[in-house]
C-alpha cells in the first residue's frame, strides 16, 4: 500500500492492512501470469513493483523471470512479502517517495492500491525512476458480480462501507502516451473457510468497531453454510476479471 496524507477521510483504511496481514496474504488472489505478461513490456529487465502489499504481484513477476524491487511502506505487509518471495529486493518507501534512483526501472507496476496514493505527487515519482519510454501498469483483481452468490458476498462486506469501490481507470497527465486496457477473466480457489478470511483482510472490515466486524464475518460464515452454491463445499471458485491499464512514458 501507500502512505496517505493523514488528514484524508481514508488515511486510516490505508494504514489498516498491516494488522491483517497474514489474512491477505492467505486470502486475496495472485494474478494470472496473462494479465503480468501484458502489463510488463518483454524486453523489460528491471520492474518495480510499487506499493506491493505481500507479494502477489510481485511473485508472479519474479516467476517471468523479470528483476522485481518491491517498495511497500507497511513493515507488516512487507515482512509477509519477504517470507512468501525469499531473494526478494524489497524496501520501505511509498508512491509519493519511491527510494529508488532516476532511471532505475524499465517498468512501473501497481495492483490493488492506486486509489491510495496522491497521485499529484506519484506521477513525479513515477517518471523519475523511469527510463526514457518506460511503461506504467495499473492493476485490479475485481471479483465477478454477475455470479449472484458473489453479489451477495459484496453486499455483507460493504455493509456500513463509507468509500465506493474504486478499481477503475487511473487518471494520467500528459507524462504518459495513451491508455490501453485489457480484461483477463479467471477463477481464484480457495478453502471454504477462507471466504471469512478474504473479508477480514479488507480495510472497511479491519477498521470496524469489534462487535461490528464480527457480526460482518459471521454473516460471511453464514452465506458459505447456506447459499446452495456454496454450502457443503470444502473448496470455493471465486470469479474475477483482472483489469489492466498500461501506457508509457513519452
Amino acid at each position: 500500500m501507500s502512505t496517505p496524507d493523514p488528514s484524508e477521510p481514508s488515511a486510516a483504511r490505508a494504514r489498516s492492512f498491516g494488522r491483517g496481514a497474514d489474512a491477505y496474504r492467505r486470502s486475496r488472489p495472485t494474478y494470472p501470469a496473462d494479465a503480468a505478461r501484458w502489463l510488463v513490456p518483454s524486453t523489460a529487465r528491471r520492474v518495480l513493483d510499487l506499493a506491493a502489499g505481500t507479494g502477489k504481484l510481485t511473485e508472479r513477476l519474479v516467476e517471468l523471470g523479470f528483476d522485481v524491487t518491491a517498495v511497500e511502506p507497511d513493515d507488516g505487509m512487507r515482512s509477509e512479502l519477504v517470507a512468501a518471495v525469499p531473494g526478494v529486493h524489497a524496501l520501505a518507501g511509498s508512491a509519493e517517495a519511491i527510494p529508488l534512483t532516476g532511471d532505475a526501472v524499465d517498468a512501473v507496476v501497481v495492483a490493488q492500491a492506486w486509489h491510495w496514493f496522491d497521485v499529484g505527487r506519484t506521477l513525479p515519482e513515477i517518471e523519475r525512476v523511469l527510463r526514457p519510454g518506460g511503461r506504467l501498469g495499473v492493476v485490479w483483481n475485481v471479483r465477478d458480480h454477475r455470479v449472484p452468490w458473489v453479489e451477495e458476498f459484496t453486499r455483507i462486506i460493504h455493509r456500513g462501507d463509507s468509500l465506493d469501490p474504486l478499481h477503475g481507470e487511473p487518471v494520467l497527465d500528459g507524462r504518459f502516451g495513451p491508455l490501453e486496457h485489457t480484461t483477463v477473466p479467471w477463477v481464484h480457489r480457495i478453502p471454504a473457510a477462507d471466504l471469512r478470511t478474504l473479508a477480514a483482510s479488507r480495510s472497511h472490515t479491519l477498521t470496524l468497531p469489534p462487535a461490528d466486524r464480527d457480526r460482518l464475518l459471521d454473516d460471511v460464515d453464514e452465506l458459505t453454510r447456506t447459499h446452495p452454491d456454496l454450502a457443503g463445499r470444502a473448496e470455493i471458485e471465486v470469479p474475477y476479471r483482472t483489469e489492466c491499464w498500461r501506457a508509457d512514458l513519452r
